[in-house]
């Protein structure tokens, strides 16, 4: 057996101290931290929130050697058990790590867990110990309870995958399926509604249910046995999510939370809803079918695979399709998301120097590090991901199929059978879940070559429209503005007007010289303003300090850059594909 012990040891300073108890050690254990936690493909070196490392035996001190930067070696014998003490600074207030302060504890066990080398899949207990200050708060994770602030875990990959909320949140509670869903928010304000909330996850939960299994299927063993939690942290200006095997963890805008007495839907309260959507389908896509690469996770370094724009890229496509299916927002709303995200993909220079299966394998070095050239250099297989998805299925129903079925097949094929329901797919699974053989081919084309997706053509088989609408000037530029007072260019799009003009990330756009005039402008409106469409003018830019003028010629065309609008043609067509 191997003990975490967890004191919320001084919350004013974000301090939680772990004992770790290696009841049976072999001589010289060895022990590390995970650098990365399954889910966010960045190495984020958790070890360097560890302090006071001590480890003792027989009451007395043993020596540490670190091997490296996030292993140790114990100088210790197997006479007695081992106790390892340490601290771990937690003010990180995002899903990935771990926060600790006077009004709430939150941890992923990546950033609190040590491995002990060799005994991985040794089960795990948890004992949280409060301190006088945190004795009201109460405790949410997906463990099993063993009795009062005591949980285990069957393994370490158990362990690590099962946060804990900490705290006097709030909690409601549904059952789908005979699974027990368990959903608590922190930071909420006293008008948040949480019958709400809890019915429209409900709602979600049950229609992604009915996806996996269909109408009697019988969900995943583990899932019955131990139930679900979703953990909402609610937050002045936040978003995210990460998936676990038998919760979430998610952030959201507490601005964004439904209200008691406003029966409206908000576009963050359905972006939230969409996230919680995204988060339950990755229960299945992406933790028990897993990519190969990832099985079993190695916690020492990258873990990289050609596949997330499959795990990431399709279950966006699901995310806010079962929003629909669900009754959650109807056909227009939905045209108006995958509008927006077709437009954030075609306003993407990298699209066309980056394939998917690049994109996804480089998200270590890419994706998770963006920078002001990210959007020349690289494609989120998020967004390209699930227009890929979008693509596939329709091409699928063309056809007679669709990706419903194929998504199902995989299940069927890998997940449904194993007890714990964590399979290695790999692409060749993915192709033979197609049957069609041009479907498997373009797929394999979209995935791997930069060419643009077919993506006018498919729509208007399902009856939607693709219109252009005018682009604004900023778009025309090819430049991306700040949000902070002034023009201040933040990037700069490849082989555009603004691009050959020479400005820059960081410039700060400052005046024009048009027509023997020169005027100070503040905003993008004041350009067309003072310099007409299509003509040559000069542009006074602030570049570290040293003013810099550049040659631009304005566009005359507004259609340049152009996002699009989706619009119902044939609402037949339409509900046989979102029906």
């Amino acid at each position: 057996m191997i003990q975490h012990r967890v004191e919320l040891a001084d919350p004013h300073a974000h301090l939680f101290c772990v004992t770790l108890t290696i009841t049976h050690p072999v001589p010289h254990e060895a022990i590390a931290m995970p650098v990365w936690i399954p889910g966010s493909y960045l190495v984020r070196e958790f070890s360097k929130q560890v302090q006071e490392l001590t480890a003792m035996q027989g009451g007395k001190p043993i020596f540490i050697t670190q091997l490296s930067k996030n292993t140790w070696s114990l100088l210790n014998d197997d006479s007695a058990p081992v106790v390892v003490r340490y601290s771990v600074y937690a003010f990180d207030a995002s899903v990935r790590t771990a926060y600790l302060d006077s009004t709430r504890g939150f941890f992923n066990g990546t950033s609190m867990f040590m491995r002990v080398v060799g005994q991985e899949t040794h089960p795990q207990q948890v004992v949280i110990e409060h301190s006088q200050q945190t004795k009201s708060w109460r405790i949410a994770t997906s463990l099993t309870k063993l009795k009062a602030n005591h949980y285990q875990a069957n393994h370490y990959d158990e362990l690590v995958d099962s946060p804990f909320e900490l705290g006097n949140f709030w909690e409601g509670k549904f059952t789908a399926r005979g699974i027990q869903h368990r959903f608590v928010v922190s930071g909420a304000a006293s008008t948040f509604d949480g019958k709400r909330l809890l019915a429209d996850t409900q709602k979600i939960v049950e229609a992604e249910l009915a996806f996996w299994h269909g109408k009697n299927g019988k969900p995943p063993q583990a899932l019955l046995d131990k139930g679900y939690v979703f953990m909402l942290r609610a937050m002045d200006n936040g978003y995210g999510g990460l998936e676990h095997m038998n919760s979430t963890a998610l952030i959201a805008k507490r601005s964004d939370l439904p209200r008691i007495g406003d029966s409206s839907t908000s576009d963050g309260y359905t972006t939230l809803l969409g996230l919680i959507s995204h988060e339950y389908f990755h229960t299945w896509n992406v933790k028990r079918l897993r990519p190969a690469e990832l099985v079993p996770y190695d916690y020492d370094r990258e873990n990289h695979t050609e596949l997330l724009w499959f795990f990431e890229g399709f279950t966006s496509y699901y995310d806010d399709l079962l929003l629909r299916r669900a009754g959650l927002i109807n056909d227009e709303q939905y045209l108006g998301l995958v509008a927006k995200t077709i437009n954030q993909v075609q306003q993407t220079p990298g699209r066309l120097v980056h394939s998917l299966a690049s994109s996804s394998y480089e998200a270590w070095t890419k994706y998770y590090r963006m920078d002001e050239n990210s959007v020349n250099s690289t494609v989120s297989y998020y967004t390209k991901g699930s227009l890929v998805a979008l693509c596939l299925d329709l091409m699928l129903r063309e056809r007679g199929s669709n990706l419903d079925q194929m998504m199902q097949t995989l299940w069927q094929k890998h997940g449904a059978k194993s007890v714990d329901s964590i399979c290695a797919i790999d692409e060749a699974a993915l192709v033979q879940a197609i049957a069609d053989k041009a479907c498997w081919q373009a797929l394999l084309q979209w995935v791997h070559t930069t060419i643009d997706l077919p993506l006018t053509k498919l729509l208007a088989t399902a009856g939607v429209e693709t219109v252009a609408v005018k682009a604004n000037l900023a778009q025309q530029l090819g430049l991306r503005i700040g949000t902070d007072g002034g023009i201040k260019v933040k990037q700069v799009l490849t082989g555009t007007l603004a691009s050959r003009a020479g400005f820059a990330a960081g410039d700060e756009w400052l005046a024009i010289e048009a027509k023997d005039q020169t005027w100070r402008i503040n905003n993008l409106d004041d350009v067309l303003l003072y310099a007409p469409a299509g003509k040559p003018i000069k542009v006074w830019v602030s570049r570290d300090k040293q003013m810099l003028k550049l040659a631009l010629t304005l566009p005359k065309n507004q259609m340049i850059n152009a996002d699009v609008k989706l619009k119902i043609a044939d609402a037949k067509k339409l509900l046989s594909w979102l029906g």
